[in-house]
């Protein structure tokens, strides 16, 4: 029996999809079956289901719950993931990729990129891809984990995966199932609330149960139907400066190899994403409504997929921005009734998992102590507002003809992101916080892969050149990557020897 009698007895979480399951998961993993926990869901509400694409870091999500990587791909029908090439956010026939790993390796005291940028001064025009690990095997179609050897240049990628949100949440259901989480089946139809306190104390479901609880979490997506309809967080948009607000998704079927990388296409009000899984492939076109009507916006769609689809397109409409707090009494959103930034840099999933992980560790007790709920807020709004920075900079640092782009380009950006602009134009100085998401090599890909070449560089590359040949230690780092990449098997080979009975 606990000592402590104000312990949480029962947490329930409303909603299923991705965040209600993977919340699931993760508390009765780390809960031990010590608190109670139920998860409501409705097989009648759908749930946005288009979240295929993932960053390193759910590796070890995944890993914490002690599942297994082969049997995860297999359930998921997934792919391997070694960053995301973006096509014509620069210009309209620019083409980059952001690798998720770094740039080769720092053979001096000066960074890799002043030397780069010292040989490009000088008419170099390699462009910044060609040393990163895992574009040398993206462009190949090559995919292996990387060498346990920090000396080994094919220890300098990373990894992430490709899958079906809607399987995952499947694997994910079973999983937290057999650790005593209880689901139950219906649609919310009333929320009890303290008279006193406001605190929630229970739902009532459609057929007239009533499930109740010391502790919520709403998972409920967009709707937000504690945090919002019934707690009244409030929500600060984000659309003047991410105006996209709709999205068509279309399914389609997979043609040639696997490839092991997600691709985005800039189209002329928004763009397009291509992700390959096992079985198919995930497509779909995120626009601005303002500029372009869904029936364009499905046109260009399907003018730009590789085969014919397997499903309907499907609309979703969205906005950018958060609640203003995702933590108000005894209750915390997670995933899309908490917030919502665009799938540009596949962070959805990503803010899921950070969240779980945030509220485990200011899991509250029964008398709900609001210091909790402030370090939670706080952490996530800093968390939210970093990523939406790095997604605005894609769309701010372009030079594309169409309307959209130019006004995007001209809008006033916030501060921390002016900020970071200001020191990488004047001196290629990165400024990245070393705890966010996004760090030094991603600024660097979007940088000078949409055009953003800065007017200096460090200039102890120049004090230093007679002690360094920069040029030299390049050239061998493009041979040497090169080189590393032909070692690894094919992406589909790689698939074949994890998954020896593919799921069709």
């Amino acid at each position: 029996m606990d000592s402590n009698p104000a312990t949480l007895r029962s947490i329930v979480i409303v909603g299923g999809g991705s965040a209600g399951w993977m919340t699931a998961a993760a508390l009765a993993n780390a809960l031990g079956g010590s608190i109670a926990i139920t998860l409501v869901e409705s097989d009648a509400i759908g749930t946005v289901g288009v979240g295929e694409a993932t960053i390193p870091p759910i590796r070890s999500f995944n890993a914490r719950l002690g599942i297994d990587e082969a049997e995860f791909l297999r359930s998921t029908r997934g792919s391997y993931k070694l960053g995301i090439e973006f096509v014509g956010w620069g210009t309209a026939h620019s083409r980059y990729f952001h690798p998720f790993g770094t740039y080769g390796a720092d053979f001096d005291r000066v960074p890799l990129h002043h030397w780069y940028l010292r040989e490009r001064a000088r008419g170099d025009a390699t462009p910044i891809d060609d040393y990163a690990m895992c574009w040398a095997l993206a462009r190949e179609n090559r995919f292996g984990p990387p060498v346990d050897n920090a000396r080994d240049v094919r220890s300098t990628h990373g990894y992430a995966y490709h899958f079906d949100a809607g399987l995952y949440a499947k694997t994910l259901r079973t999983y937290a199932e057999a650790r005593g989480v209880v689901r139950a089946e219906g649609r919310i139809e009333t929320v009890g609330r303290d008279g006193q306190t406001g605190h929630l104390t229970h739902v009532t479901l459609d057929d007239g149960r009533q499930i109740a609880g010391d502790f919520f979490v709403d998972c409920s997506g967009f709707a937000g139907l504690l945090i919002e309809r019934t707690l009244e967080s409030g929500f600060d948009s984000w659309a003047h400066w991410l105006p996209c607000d709709s999205a068509v998704a279309m399914p389609t079927a997979n043609t040639g190899p696997i490839t092991p990388y997600t691709r985005s296409t800039a189209h002329a009000a928004g763009w397009q994403w291509r992700i390959p899984l096992q079985h198919r492939q995930g497509n779909g076109h995120v626009y601005c409504s303002a500029v372009m009507g869904d029936d364009q916006a499905v046109d260009i769609l399907h003018a730009h997929v590789e085969s014919p689809g397997l499903a309907d397109p499907r609309v979703i409409r969205f906005t950018a921005g958060r609640r203003r707090r995702s933590w108000v009494n005894n209750c915390v959103a997670i995933g899309l009734a908490s917030g919502f930034l665009e799938p540009l840099e596949s962070t959805s999933l990503h803010l899921i998992q950070t969240a779980v992980e945030r509220l485990l560790l200011v899991l509250p007790d029964r008398n709900h102590d609001p210091l909790n709920a402030e370090e939670f807020n706080r952490a996530t709004a800093a968390e939210y507002e970093r990523i939406r920075d790095f997604i605005i900079l894609h769309y701010h640092a372009n030079t594309r003809p169409e309307p959209f782009w130019r006004q995007c380009a001209a809008m006033a950006v916030p501060d921390e992101l002016a900020y970071k602009l200001r020191h990488w134009q004047a001196a290629a100085r990165l400024v990245s916080p070393q705890d966010e998401l996004f760090r030094n090599p991603s600024w660097l890909a979007v940088y000078l892969g949409q055009g953003l070449v800065p007017a200096g560089y460090d200039t102890m590359a120049d004090a230093r050149a007679g002690l360094v040949d920069g040029a030299q230690h390049l050239r061998s780092l493009r041979d040497l990557m090169r080189a590393a990449a032909a070692t690894f098997p094919t992406h589909d080979a790689a698939l074949a020897r994890l998954l020896p009975e593919p799921v069709r």
